[in-house]
Parts: structure tokens; C-alpha cells; sequence
């Protein structure tokens, strides 16, 4: 057993003896203080920490000691001092939570970036839609693609009912109707056509194309490809559909548009240009909410949008009992028969052309050549652009149109009506219908 006086081993000499080994308690005593012993750092750390020898420790010159003194304490090494780091994957990539928080930031910055640039475009696109406080109204088309403006279609309605009564009138004032039959109606009658409804077409149609290409636009007569003309319209709205309509947006595809260029052609051609007009409805999903009747000779125009407003009202009072009743001239006799067994012979039968002027027939229109009725009803076959601007005034003004069996007038479909029709205003439509039960049998004869 030795001997506990036994004196220690005398120091290394690293003059005599070399450099110090890298024993596992040295390398303990350098990495103390770090978990486990090891330290996720630098390079040159990570290689000391995990294994690696680390770098050569510089030779310290000799100095001389007595016997039984011991070398002065040598400086402790610390490794270096690195921050530590966070792993970020994928691809090795590592970043300080200090750099975390900036790249974090850096991405809201973008997202605000790009957001409020959104904003800022949505902004400039309301301002610019809007006229400017003062000034000339700003050009219209910033309707959503696929989108009508019922308030625009209603301005370029009236200007093309204003266009083609233009046509209607030269021709007729110049007589040079070049009239020539196209047909006959169900009853056998001769259908005519004139230069008046083909250029009064041709000017309303292409209008009303040109400045809403996506509708769809039923004409009476038939459009040439061959003979197109460019009709523009500078989207200016008169001012009395300003201050009553406001904007109202449909989609495009549930509109249809109806032209009628020259309603009564049989009495243009024998020069009756009282009863002559021209006419265009907008009917959305098959209903009727624009109608515009315009009468050529007198300049006279009436329009209406349902839910919206009208430049024409209904007359103050109308005769229930025994009323005026406004027909065809062509079958005034079937309606005249039924009328009188049902009103008694008081009642007043009006023969009179086209369905435009009828309609005006039940309004309070200031025309010296327009007569007043209580009543109007159509007892065989009539085509839908013929009844379609009327029964849209109507139905604006509290009015109603249905077949002769109290139907609503589809707009849409084939361009025929097959159950006549009867229209009132400020009457018992009902009633009416339920007095007249053999004129719906006589339509669909």
C-alpha cells in the first residue's frame, strides 16, 4: 500500500516532455458546461465538440521553477462564441429567431403590399365610374361583363323608337312607300311591307346592337348581314329618365329585346297616320319591364319601366259599367257582338290600328288625334313585338295585359300569342275577364 507522504510526480516540462495529450478529462474540462458535453455551434466548434481534436495549443516559452514549486495556472480556453441557431428546413437552411422574425415580417410586408394595392385599384375603378361633382357625366361600360343597365337600355330605347319614326316619316312624306306584300295573316288578310319598316328596322336594330351587343334583339323584319349599317350612341340619358330611373344591373342573358319598327303598316299604307308607331320592350326572364311607344307624325313618345318610373299616367277615372271598348278594324264585329250582350247596348265599340295606339287609347296622352277607351281587346293570333312595349306601360302604371283567359304574356319563346288578349287600367281586370267568357274560345279559332 503507498504511502500517503509519498511525494507527486514532478509537473510536465513541455520544453522536455512535448505538448500536453488531449485526454478525454481535458476534453471534459473544455466542453464543460454545455448539455451532453457538446455544443451545436460553428464549424470549427462542432468538430471540437463532436470528436475532433481541437486546434494546437501555442508553446508557452519555458520559465524556470524551484523544486516544489508548480507552473502558474494556465488561461482557461473557452470555446468560441457563437450565437446559437434554430433549424429552418427544408434544403439546411438555418436562421436566428432574430432572422425568423424578420423574414416573418418581410412576408406581411408583401401581403400588405399586394392587398392594398388590390384596394387601391378597386378604388380608382369606383371613382372613375362615377361622374365627376359638376361635369359631364363619365362614359358608361363599367357594368360587370355580362351585366345590362335596365337605365341605359330604357335612353337607347327612346332614341332608337325616335330613329326609326325618323325612316317611318321621310318615306311616308316622300311616298315612296315601295309597297310590296310579304305574307297573310291567320285570317287571311295581306301582310304588307313598305321601305318605311325596313329602314326604320335596319336604324333600330343596329342601334340597339351596337350599344348592347350581348342581347338578345327580336325584330319584326328580318335583318339583312349584307346591309349593315353603324348607328352610335353616345350614351347620353335624356334628363327626365334621370331624375326617375335610377341604375339597375341584369344579367345580359335574361334579356330580350323587342322591335316592332312600324306598327299598323296597313294604315301607313292608306295614309291613317294617326294610328302609326314605332315601337321596342326589354323583358327580363320573359317579363315585360320596359316598354316605349312612339308615334312618328306628332313626335310624340311614352315610355315606362316597371319599379322604376314614366314620363305617361293613367287617365283619373274609367267607365266599369258600360266601357269603351277599343279593338281591331279588321274584326271589330266579333268583339262588338259579345261586348253588347255583356255591357248592354251602351257600350261603345272603337275600331282603331295598331296595338301601340290602342294602348295609348287607355292613357292620358295630350294628342288631338288620340282617342280615349276604357278597354282593349284582341280576340285572334298577335305577334309579341306588336303587345310587348304596351304591355310593359301598363304593367309600370299599375295596369294589366293577360290573355283572354286571365294568362300572363310570356316574352320570351316563340314570338306568337295565341289566347288574344284584353288590357285595362285602374279597372277590375278580374271581373272583366269573367264577363267576357266566349271571346278566349273565338282566339284559337
Amino acid at each position: 500500500m503507498l504511502s500517503a507522504s509519498r511525494s507527486a510526480p514532478p509537473p510536465p516540462n513541455p520544453d522536455t516532455d512535448g505538448p500536453l495529450p488531449f485526454t478525454p478529462a481535458r476534453r471534459g474540462a473544455w466542453s464543460r458546461g454545455w448539455p451532453g458535453g457538446r455544443r451545436r455551434c460553428c464549424r470549427g466548434c462542432r468538430a471540437a465538440g463532436e470528436g475532433g481534436e481541437p486546434p494546437p495549443r501555442p508553446r508557452v516559452p519555458a520559465v524556470p521553477w524551484g523544486r516544489g514549486e508548480r507552473p502558474p495556472p494556465e488561461p482557461a480556453r473557452r470555446p468560441p462564441r457563437c450565437a446559437p441557431v434554430a433549424a429552418m428546413a427544408p434544403m439546411g437552411i438555418r436562421l436566428s429567431p432574430l432572422g425568423m422574425a424578420v423574414f416573418c415580417l418581410l412576408g406581411l410586408g408583401v401581403l400588405y403590399h399586394l392587398y392594398s394595392g388590390f384596394l387601391a385599384g378597386r378604388f380608382a375603378f369606383f371613382m372613375l365610374s362615377e361622374p365627376a361633382a359638376g361635369g359631364p357625366e363619365a362614359p358608361r361600360g363599367s357594368a360587370p361583363a355580362g351585366a345590362v343597365d335596365l337605365r341605359d337600355l330604357l335612353a337607347v330605347s327612346v332614341l332608337a323608337a325616335v330613329r326609326g319614326g325618323e325612316e317611318v316619316k321621310r318615306v311616308r312624306e316622300g311616298n315612296v312607300l315601295n309597297e310590296k306584300a310579304k305574307g297573310k295573316t291567320r285570317e287571311g288578310a295581306e301582310e304588307k311591307l313598305t321601305s318605311g319598316d325596313l329602314l326604320s328596322n335596319r336604324k333600330m336594330f343596329y342601334l340597339l346592337k351596337g350599344a348592347f351587343p350581348g342581347v338578345q334583339i327580336n325584330s319584326e323584319e328580318h335583318v339583312d348581314a349584307a346591309d349593315q349599317e353603324t348607328v352610335s350612341w353616345d350614351r347620353s340619358i335624356p334628363e327626365d329618365i334621370k331624375k326617375k330611373i335610377q341604375p339597375t344591373e341584369v344579367p345580359a342573358e335574361s334579356v330580350t329585346v323587342w322591335i316592332d319598327p312600324l306598327d299598323a303598316t296597313q294604315e301607313y299604307t292608306d295614309d291613317l297616320r294617326q294610328y302609326v308607331t314605332t315601337m321596342v320592350c326589354v323583358a327580363v326572364n320573359g317579363k315585360p319591364v320596359i316598354g316605349v311607344i312612339h308615334k312618328p307624325f306628332s313626335a310624340y313618345t311614352a315610355w315606362a319601366m316597371v319599379d322604376g318610373g314614366s314620363n305617361v299616367k293613367a287617365r283619373s277615372s274609367y267607365n266599369e259599367k258600360t266601357p269603351r271598348i277599343i279593338v281591331s278594324r279588321s274584326h271589330a264585329g266579333k268583339v262588338e257582338q259579345v261586348a253588347r250582350q255583356t255591357f248592354g247596348n251602351k257600350t261603345v265599340i272603337i275600331p282603331a290600328g295598331g296595338a301601340g295606339y290602342k294602348v295609348l287609347a287607355l292613357l292620358d296622352v295630350a294628342e288631338e288625334n288620340q282617342e280615349e277607351a276604357d278597354v282593349y281587346i284582341h280576340v285572334t293570333y298577335i305577334k309579341k313585338w306588336d303587345i310587348c312595349a304596351g304591355n310593359a306601360v301598363l304593367r309600370a302604371l299599375g295596369g294589366h295585359m293577360t290573355t283572354l283567359a286571365g294568362e300572363e304574356i310570356s316574352y320570351t319563346g316563340s314570338d306568337g300569342n295565341e289566347g288574344g288578349l284584353i288590357a285595362s287600367i285602374n279597372m277590375n281586370h278580374k271581373a272583366l275577364i269573367e264577363k267576357l267568357p266566349n271571346l278566349e274560345k273565338t282566339s284559337r279559332k
